[in-house]
């Protein structure tokens, strides 16, 4: 299974293709049905990583929940 940085790449790339309107429909059909298989793989990748991550915020027992708020240095480091 492909990871998750690298579907979304391709999925990144399905969506830019499809955007440009130059695509034969049995093509864009193709393109489509493997950007939903794509979604629904990374879907099932963030889910699964929330599952741990609330796993690792329980203490005694209680679920501590806790928003995620990524510091500004990743944020500005990814634009």
């Amino acid at each position: 299974m492909p990871k998750f940085e690298e579907c979304l790449q391709r999925l990144e790339k399905i969506v830019d293709e499809l955007e440009k309107g130059n695509v034969p429909l049995e093509r864009a059909i193709k393109l489509f049905e493997e950007g939903v298989q794509l979604s629904n793989s990374c879907r099932q990748e963030l889910e699964a990583a929330e599952g741990k991550v609330e796993i690792l915020l329980k203490q005694n027992g209680k679920l501590q929940a806790e928003p995620f708020e990524p510091s500004t240095e990743r944020a500005e480091a990814k634009l």
